[in-house]
């Protein structure tokens, strides 16, 4: 498919063309501020889409409303009714779009251009009056609060809120991608005159933006994340760490040793546990405690170990062996006291998940020899 995509140089059109340059099947015609609107018409004369995108949002003058958002509009709906054809036309319109300030009337007026085109071509128009759309690659400083904060904050920059308890909607790039292909791929039926949504949005205060991007930043130090795995924490922080430059790409975390071996904890989790590393040198053995609740994971990357468990009331016991060589998870069991000997002849390295985070007042560990 030939799509033609105006606006190129901006947040959306960047990582829509990123995707679609990963999918099989599409062409891109580009419209960028160096394209002349004169060439439109030789742009699309064999497009069989168009992702429109291009506007203006922060004019110089309020006169640069009408040119970059109506009479462009315009002009591509001109070029494209020349075309004889019925070529579907996908808009990133503006919330503003129905309200009574220069940009949301340059926006609506652009609207009105494109349900025209379709009375007179039949051509399906996808309008979506879009909120605030954030996510990797958007311009700090600029016209976006998240990304004005994801910015400083990785920096370490101030940040200004003059109304923390303002509600802002909030658009995830990649859902927002996501609609367009599958727009374009499906060509669902729209209703002329009828506004589209993107399926996910999420709803945020300014001062809970700001204080969850702090979080972020301080997870490094407290170790203990979000639960970034789904939903809007998942975009968010995707968000957050596209923003921070080369230099803060790696951390440092803290590591405890003593004779045996070192100790380093990697990543603590709200609900599920933590995540560490050991060592033991030949012949060390670590262990000898049992839990009550607390339950652990064991993976030996490097070496040899033997593992060794005893009932806590019948005294069975139970030994297994295990090494890096051949992957293989072995569980400490509530009431049974476990230990790990390093059998071979060279440092061992062991992962280690607990199912929750250590807390030295309520150890729940319990000195037992195996």
């Amino acid at each position: 498919m030939k799509v033609l995509v105006t606006g190129t140089e901006g947040f959306i059109a960047k990582n829509l063309l990123v995707r679609l340059g990963e999918l099989n099947g599409f062409e891109v015609v580009k419209f960028s501020r160096q394209t002349h609107e004169e060439e439109l018409p030789t742009l699309v004369q064999d497009v069989e889409a168009v992702i429109h995108l291009a506007g203006i949002n922060r004019p110089q003058s309020p006169t640069e409303f009408v040119t970059g958002n109506t009479s462009l509009t315009e002009k591509l709906c001109e070029a494209l009714v020349n075309t004889r054809r019925s070529i579907p036309v996908i808009f990133s319109s503006s919330t503003q779009a129905i309200r009574d300030n220069p940009y949301g009337k340059s926006k609506g007026d652009a609207e009105q251009a494109l349900w025209t085109y379709a009375e007179q071509t039949g051509a399906s128009t996808y309008i979506y009056r879009l909120p605030n759309v954030f996510g990797k690659w958007c311009k700090p400083n600029y016209n976006s609060a998240v990304a004005t904060f994801c910015h400083n904050i990785a920096r370490g920059l101030p940040i200004s809120i003059n109304a923390p308890s303002v509600a802002l909607t909030l658009v995830y790039i990649d859902d927002l991608v996501d609609e367009f292909v599958r727009v374009l791929t499906e060509k669902p039926p729209v209703a002329n005159g009828e506004t589209c949504t993107v399926p996910t949005e999420y709803v945020a205060t300014v001062g809970e933006l700001a204080s969850t991007i702090e979080i972020f930043r301080d997870s490094r130090n407290t170790l203990t994340t979000e639960q970034v795995g789904t939903g809007f924490l998942r975009a968010l922080y995707s968000t957050y760490v596209s923003y921070l430059p080369p230099d803060l790409f790696s951390y440092t975390v803290p590591k405890y040793g003593d004779e045996r071996g070192v100790f380093v904890e990697m990543l603590k989790t709200q609900d599920s546990g933590q995540f560490s590393f050991f060592t033991a040198h030949p012949g060390i053995t670590r262990g000898g405690h049992y839990h009550h609740t607390k339950t652990e994971k064991f993976l030996v990357i490097k070496g040899k170990a033997r593992f060794g468990f005893r009932q806590i009331l019948t005294d069975e016991t139970h030994e297994l062996f295990t090494s890096g060589e051949q992957p293989q998870i072995v569980e400490t069991v509530p009431g049974w006291s476990h230990d790990i000997t390093n059998v071979g002849d060279d440092e061992m390295i062991v992962m280690l998940w607990a199912n929750e985070i250590f807390d030295r007042n309520h150890p729940d560990t319990y000195t037992h020899s195996v």
